[in-house]
């Protein structure tokens, strides 16, 4: 059996196996001959105390002793004319669950109203470089969802639900670096997540299971209080044993579509505000304690959290090494987001810094009833195209003006393809996001200090952290609270916050569909 250890060492010796060999027999107070195998459990960087030294967790196998096998292969079975799933959207919720569908023998019909993730691409430099957005195929929508062209970033809370290594390990399985598997805050990475989206499909395809591109769900077929299937905008229907709604927070028309059906749906609070952009040598220096921080250690992230008048103000989707891209969905709206390469080499460090928005602050929107804050969030969006000039370049304001209320009479260089324009940020937002981001901003300046400053760059607005919308489903069963055989599931629907956490959610809802099935089928 091994012994769990851990030790802090120098980033010069982590690829060190002699010194790590040592270290461990140090620490067990053995005679290092008597140390076999040291096999890396769990890394992270640790700065707290100055001099930023990696915190690993190791197994230590004594002499003769060999660890077990590596994790076996994930067993998809062959699902051809097995029972259908109709799985909407094939973000990492909706393929995450067509695996488990795999494991399990129901076969998953994924429909997918963008293109390829291949296809994607295209589109999306078209928006960087054309600012045409194409309301099908972008940041969102399309194949592997929002998660597929951005930081990949594959930390959560969310462990209670599910088991977060059961994700990793189907990603490595497909292509992402076995480093995720040990890397406390672990990501793939956007150069790498298309690669590995694409290789998921190969596995659902290859085992029996559908894809279809290009087909835009407007309507759920319910027949006496249950799902038998969809409609798509052609008139095409899809039918399965259940349907599994699983479409990324960013899907306004699924949430039409369902008022329209009068399917239960209703308002959420969540989070709206900006891309704050620095210098990444700058958040190195301030994280790793000066300008000597070791070139082996990587990009430094941070997270930071304040509470002004009850509303709490947070960082997101932190990006060491990234770029700021345009995430909207539609003509006429504005919305950035961060994303970064496995390397995460870039010279700008972002994060989205964002505000609580509650209920209470959709009052004026009442008309709209469940989706009072989406429309909340479509005026602000608006907003910012218009203030950026109506073509996708971001209204832009450094830190410093923005916290002081003054309109930047220049601006600092940023990692933000369609271009910024000069605006008062601080006006244009809505007043109660403005006054907490800019009283947060000076609060984070205390816990880090240089942080507040005028080289790092605000870009807004940062409005797609999470859904203003949940649909309701049963905390058991977790089928829609109105509609049998209908699960909304990850993001969209209100169930998740990211890449793991969504993943996670989808794997919840294939085992419930499996339940579900099976008890049927006993009947």
């Amino acid at each position: 059996m091994p012994i769990a250890i851990d030790i802090a060492i120098p980033p010069e010796a982590a690829a060190n196996s002699d010194y790590l060999r040592r270290a461990a027999a140090q620490a067990l107070h053995l005679a290092e001959g008597d140390v076999g195998v040291v096999q890396l459990v769990r890394r992270s960087v640790d700065a707290r105390h100055g001099k930023a030294l990696l915190q690993l967790r190791l197994n230590v196998y004594r002499r003769g002793e060999q660890p077990p096998a590596a994790p076996a292969r994930f067993d998809y079975r062959n699902v051809a004319g097995k029972p259908p799933v109709i799985i909407v959207g094939a973000g990492p919720a909706g393929l995450f669950a067509a695996l488990k569908l795999l494991e399990k023998g129901l076969k998953p019909v994924i429909l997918e109203r963008g293109k390829c993730v291949k296809e994607r691409k295209r589109d999306i430099a078209r928006l960087a470089r054309e600012r045409i957005v194409d309301p099908n195929s972008n940041l969102c929508f399309g194949e592997g969802g929002a998660g597929a062209y951005s930081d990949g970033k594959l930390y959560t809370r969310s462990g209670k639900r599910g088991s977060v290594a059961h994700i990793l390990q189907q990603l490595v399985q497909h292509g992402a670096n076995p480093d995720i598997l040990v890397e406390a805050h672990p990501h793939v990475g956007s150069d790498m997540l298309p690669g590995i989206v694409a290789n998921i499909r190969q596995t659902i395809c290859s085992c029996g299971g559908e894809y279809h591109f290009g087909v835009r769900v407007v309507g759920v077929t319910v027949k006496n209080g249950v799902a038998t299937g969809v409609v798509d905008e052609r008139g095409a229907r899809y039918e399965g044993i259940a349907v599994a709604l699983a479409t990324g927070h960013s899907a306004c028309d699924v949430y039409e579509m369902l008022g329209r059906q009068q399917l239960a749906i209703e308002s959420k609070p969540f989070a709206l505000g900006v891309r704050v952009e620095h210098p990444q040598y700058l958040i190195n220096e301030i994280q790793y304690h000066g300008k000597g921080y070791s070139p082996l250690l990587p990009a430094a992230a941070y997270s930071l959290v304040a509470q002004v008048e009850g509303r709490g103000v947070f960082s997101f989707c932190m990006c060491p090494g990234g770029m700021i891209v345009p995430s909207a969905t539609a003509p006429g709206e504005l919305v950035v987001n961060g994303m970064s390469g496995s390397r995460r080499s870039s010279p700008y460090a972002n994060a989205g810094v964002v505000a609580q928005v509650n209920l209470a602050d959709y009052a004026r929107y009442e008309e709209y009833g469940a989706l009072a804050g989406l429309r909340f969030r479509q005026e602000v969006e608006w907003a910012m195209f218009a203030a950026g000039g109506a073509a996708q370049a971001a209204p832009a304001q450094r830190l410093t003006d923005f916290v002081s209320g003054r309109v930047s009479a220049s601006l600092g260089k940023t990692s933000y393809t369609p271009g910024v324009t000069s605006a008062p940020l601080h006006a244009l937002l809505p007043g109660f996001v403005s006054r907490s981001l800019r009283r947060a901003f000076v609060e984070f300046g205390k816990k880090m200090r240089g942080y507040l400053t005028g080289e790092a760059m605000l870009l807004a607005v940062e409005s797609r952290t999470s859904s203003p919308v949940r649909i309701p489903r049963n905390p058991q069963t977790l089928q829609h609270i109105g509609v049998a055989n209908l699960y909304p599931c990850g993001e969209g629907a209100g169930y998740a916050g990211g890449i793991t956490s969504s993943a996670i959610d989808g794997v919840c809802c294939a085992e419930r569909i499996v339940r579900q099935a099976e008890e049927n089928l006993s009947c």
